[in-house]
């Protein structure tokens, strides 16, 4: 029997991803279907501008969002970003790694149990996504409807901190 090569997730710097790669997947249209806020065409600006704005993230709370690799191969961004007392959680998958969701999202939420600023997690998800079950068996709670930046989304909230 052939042993599977088990996905190695990790973390690095958005930087560090060549433009060109983040193009390709910021306009592929199933990544757009889920993200009311890409009102724009992705090219080296778009690419640029949203690195910096990222990267500002970094610099002033002193954490952000990261590109994600699988085994060396980028597969998509997300990570954290401060909203007002909030951490919220995103992670945007290319398509053919749509499948990897659940074990990113797992080892974020395992930094974040580790980082002691992080006292629980909200994540905003769009109503276009149906399949939300993975979110309640990863331990996330459905709060509300919200609207950001003039987009609605499904707030939902996880717990990162454990009550004795």
């Amino acid at each position: 029997m052939a042993a599977t090569l088990k996905n190695q997730i990790t973390f690095t710097r958005l930087p560090e991803i060549e433009a060109d790669e983040i193009i390709t997947h910021m306009s592929d249209p199933r990544v757009g279907e889920h993200m009311p806020l890409v009102t724009f065409e992705w090219d080296e600006a778009a690419v640029a501008k949203f690195i910096a704005t990222k990267e500002e993230c970094w610099n002033r709370d002193g954490l952000g969002h990261w590109a994600i690799l699988c085994n060396g191969r980028y597969v998509g961004w997300g990570g954290f970003q401060k909203e007002g007392d909030e951490w919220d959680y995103g992670l945007v998958l290319k398509p053919d790694s749509f499948g990897l969701g659940i074990p990113v999202t797992r080892k974020a939420i395992e930094f974040a149990v580790a980082d002691e600023r992080i006292a629980f997690m909200t994540m905003l998800v769009p109503p276009s996504r149906k399949n939300l079950g993975a979110l309640a068996r990863l331990g996330a709670r459905f709060v509300d409807e919200t609207e950001y930046d003039g987009a609605k989304f499904l707030k939902y909230r996880l717990e990162t901190t454990q009550t004795s």
